[in-house]
């Protein structure tokens, strides 16, 4: 299998010749921890890194802070930006076609994660219906709790199919005489 994922981790050679960036120097700062880049031997992971770096480094180097070119700085940012969206987009496909060959090479291994992925999403699923239903019973409830103090015994309707036209009527006004 390690030999599957060439051209993505160091000391690994890329699939495809991608141009290489400016390791970093002195106008652009590194960060803590990061290993020194060596020319020629960069994989699609120091690529992005480098892009990555590129564009912060560019977001808050001395040059664009003091700089009062609007538009310099704008260019400057934004082939950055282009720059890591490019290797991000390589670094994305690298990972589709492992996932292709993957899927070619083992058919069943992709039949597992889907059902784990749909088995997991069926059980999201199930404790959001159970939280619902929780609130629902809740409502519910507080509902009938609420009702049941307004009402008191004389305020029930009579029973009866008309009970409801005969409780609205005896509230109307009486109807006036013809006179005849």
């Amino acid at each position: 299998m390690a030999s599957s994922i060439n051209g993505i981790f160091p000391g690994q050679q890329p699939p495809v010749a991608h141009p290489v960036g400016v390791p970093p120097g002195p106008a652009q700062p590194s960060f803590p921890g990061t290993v020194p880049r060596v020319q020629g031997s960069n994989t699609l992971v120091d690529e992005l890194e480098a892009s990555f770096e590129a564009c912060f480094s560019s977001l808050v180097s001395q040059d664009y802070v003091n700089g009062t070119d609007q538009e310099e700085i704008r260019t400057g940012v934004d082939q950055c930006i282009q720059k890591f969206l490019d290797v991000a987009r390589q670094t994305e496909c690298f990972f589709l076609q492992k996932r292709l060959q993957l899927s070619v090479q083992k058919p069943e291994q992709v039949l597992k994660e889907d059902v784990s992925d749909l088995r997991n999403e069926l059980q999201r699923k199930e404790l959001l219906v159970q939280k619902h239903l929780a609130k629902l019973h809740h409502w519910q409830q507080v509902l009938e709790d609420v009702s049941g103090q307004h009402r008191k015994p004389t305020d029930l309707p009579p029973p009866g199919p008309l009970a409801f036209l005969e409780q609205a009527s005896a509230s109307l006004p009486p109807a006036p005489l013809k006179p005849s």
